[in-house]
């Protein structure tokens, strides 16, 4: 069986021996070769075309985020960033980087893991990692179908009478892209209230309601335990990292429980929730991501009568969790992603109208 061939990029050497030693420790795992800047790591992509990069955002010469673009432009390479959450712009980078076509973010290890605990999910993400098909030009590519006059999009008589009282997104891995580009492509003023759940670290995850707002024209905050869904009018709420989030009795809650699919937050908790709790005035849907987490809550929605959207592959970047949906039954239309955002707002502004 061919190894995985990784293509290391950080510019400390220590960190980067560091990472080699890891990962060379695994049979099925080959270095590709090292680099030390930016403008380096692209170079080296292109000459050795590697099947994974490992890449930190603070380097040299050119930084992570500009070898991002560049790569995913001119020579598509599964990319997992490796990087500290040191501050509020390197983070903000960090999702720029996602959004540009970065695969998953891992933060490096802090000291205070247990032994050995961070070096297995090193390892196990690369492999992952290089495994996903990524695909050319995927900010302007997906932002273009985003921009374009979507084709029209045949709904059922009892969708288009149908009243909504609430939207809900899941997205974990390519997630950050996606949410953005269907929130920017919802052309009308929001005045629903717009529930998300992605899968992301909670060392990232703590800024991304920050970025979210700079990159669409909504307002976005994260969930507060108990307050009141009537009041959020049209604005954007995200489950807290670390935090299940459902409704319940007319309210946001917030909890600790076990995880549900190894995920918390998960969809699966948001999505059942609101099925017992608005049924058929739920609109939901399902984006990119690994494992299964959101296909049966999904299921659940449309059994309850709402109405339910699944990413379709070509335009996922891991078509995991809409996979899953699908093959339950779970999801009313499997759209491309350029066209899910068009779709909501045609059910909206029937809702708002009607």
């Amino acid at each position: 069986m061919a190894k995985v061939r990784v293509l290391v990029v950080d510019d400390s050497l220590t960190v980067r021996r560091r990472l080699c030693e890891i990962l060379a420790r695994e049979v099925d795992i080959e270095i590709a070769g090292e680099a030390a800047d930016g403008k380096q790591a692209i170079e080296l992509c292109r000459e050795l075309q590697p099947d994974v990069m490992t890449l930190d955002m603070m380097l040299p010469v050119m930084s992570g985020l500009a070898a991002t673009e560049y790569i995913m432009a001119h020579c598509p390479t599964p990319i997992l960033i490796v990087s500290s959450s040191t501050n509020r712009g390197a983070v903000f980078k960090t999702f720029d980087a996602l959004a540009a076509g970065a695969v998953d973010v891992l933060e490096k290890p802090r000291g205070d893991e247990a032994d050995g605990d961070w070096e297995r999910k090193f390892v196990s993400t690369v492999k992952l990692v290089s495994r996903i098909k990524v695909i050319t030009h995927p900010r302007g590519r997906l932002a273009g179908l985003a921009r374009a006059p979507p084709e029209q999009i045949l709904f059922p008589t009892a969708a288009l009478s149908q009243s909504y009282r609430v939207v809900a997104l899941g997205a974990s891995t390519g997630g950050p892209n996606a949410i953005v580009l269907v929130l920017r492509s919802l052309r009308m003023v929001l005045t629903f209230p717009v529930l998300i759940v992605l899968h992301l670290g909670e060392q990232f995850g703590a800024a991304f309601a920050d970025w979210l707002e700079t990159q669409t024209p909504h307002s976005v905050a994260y969930a507060e335990d108990g307050e009141p869904v009537a009041s959020i009018g049209g604005r954007v709420v995200l489950a807290p990292p670390g935090r299940h989030l459902l409704v319940r009795g007319g309210r946001l809650r917030l909890t600790s429980d076990p995880e549900r699919q190894s995920c918390r937050p998960s969809i699966d908790v948001l999505f059942e929730s609101l099925a017992r709790e608005y049924g058929a005035e739920t609109l939901a849907c399902l984006l990119t991501g690994m494992g299964r987490d959101g296909a049966a809550g999904l299921l659940e929605i449309r059994k309850a009568g709402g109405y339910t959207i699944a990413q379709d592959e070509a335009s996922s970047i891991v078509y995991g969790m809409p996979r899953e949906a699908v093959a339950l039954g779970a999801a009313e239309r499997v759209l491309p992603l350029g066209q899910i955002g068009p779709a909501i707002s045609e059910l909206l502004a029937r809702t708002r109208s009607g």
